[in-house]
């Protein structure tokens, strides 16, 4: 047995470059890569209108606001956005502690409506109505980026009430803030240290070596591939990469919006296959703050965060040694991007 699966076959950890923290690996706990049946589809519904869904065409939102008739995709500032574009006169911290610090943050919360019907997901969109999707969130990105007042644009999805999802309708939702926030600008250390000591892209680097070995490659079109990180802390966690160095969707041409709806469409077919279910994720797209400089160092790139891992009801749970020493998986990334890249590529429902 070589040194290489003589350590994947016994407990190791993995180092992430991004976070620059470590995930604990077990494959012994499950000797083989997979335990568990797959369920019966569940969480579809035919239902294209709902009379009850503030999201629906038509329908009254919180305030007495009325969403409009909209065919395609729809914007609109969040009813109970968790921050506001202007922080009241004397909001600042009192404390005299240094342990005890408080700042304003301000911001803006928009919701994106994918699609006017109610029982689509991005797994059963049509790639043209994703690529509007991409449209959408590029010009808000933009549009957000370009107030002064902004440090940072997070677009985000929360697919299924396993992630929190308050409301089953497609939509996702775009949080501008005056801070780059932590998860974002963490990575963003890692990117520059990385580009200052080897000269190049973290991430293109990465990407690069991902390609060579192919092990944990998923799927990939010209623009994009998408894999299972080597670090991957969530069971079927996933990472999208562009195949130039973008820095974010500022960058994007035409072909590279339909390709990031390809590889997105992609991405949740397989998830969906996977199990045979509507599978719940985070998802979420890392790019260049919109704060002044370069930014050369950024590689745009999204997260996907399923919960799910043994069956459609079966899921993870970040709790003990996780929560109070460090991230732990079972199944290796090898064997989760083995699963995945296995099932169709054809929605189980479209067979």
């Amino acid at each position: 047995m070589s040194n290489v699966s003589a350590l994947f076959s016994s407990p190791h950890r993995r180092y992430n470059p991004l976070r620059r923290q470590w995930v604990l690996v077990s494959p012994h706990r499950t000797q083989r890569p997979w335990q568990g049946e797959v369920n019966q589809a569940t969480g579809f519904s035919d239902v294209t209108y709902d009379a009850a869904c503030y999201l629906c065409p038509g329908n009254e939102r919180a305030g007495g606001h009325k969403t409009p008739a909209y065919e395609s995709v729809f914007v609109f500032d969040n009813d109970y956005a968790a921050l506001l574009p202007e922080a009241p006169a004397g909001a600042e911290s009192t404390s005299s502690s240094p342990l005890l610090r408080a700042e304003p943050e301000t911001g803006r919360c928009r919701v994106l409506c994918f699609h006017p019907h109610h029982n689509l997901t991005m797994a059963r969109m049509q790639p043209g109505q994703i690529a509007r999707v991409v449209e959408e969130w590029q010009a808000q990105y933009r549009e957000l980026g370009a107030d002064p007042e902004i440090g940072y644009v997070e677009i985000f999805e929360n697919r299924g009430a396993l992630m929190g999802a308050s409301n089953p309708h497609p939509h996702g939702q775009i949080w501008a803030t005056r801070h780059v926030p932590d998860e974002p600008a963490l990575e963003g250390e890692s990117l520059r240290a990385y580009r200052a000591e080897h000269g190049g892209c973290l991430l293109c680097d990465y990407l690069a070596e991902e390609m060579r070995q192919q092990t944990r490659v998923i799927c990939e079109n010209e623009g994009f591939a998408v894999v299972v990180p080597w670090w991957a802390v969530w069971p079927f966690e996933t990472l999208v990469l562009s195949k130039r160095h973008l820095r974010s969707m500022n960058d994007f041409s035409a072909a590279d919006r339909a390709a990031l709806a390809d590889i997105l469409r992609q991405t949740t077919i397989r998830y969906d296959n996977l199990f045979e279910t509507s599978f719940p994720y985070t998802m979420g797209f890392h790019q260049a703050p919109v704060t002044p400089g370069g930014h050369e160092e950024w590689h745009f790139h999204a997260h996907y965060y399923p919960p799910l891992l043994r069956s459609a009801t079966v899921r993870k749970f970040m709790v003990g040694f996780e929560m109070l020493g460090m991230p732990q998986r079972d199944i290796t990334p090898e064997s989760a991007a083995e699963r995945l890249r296995a099932v169709a590529a054809t929605h189980f429902m479209d067979r």
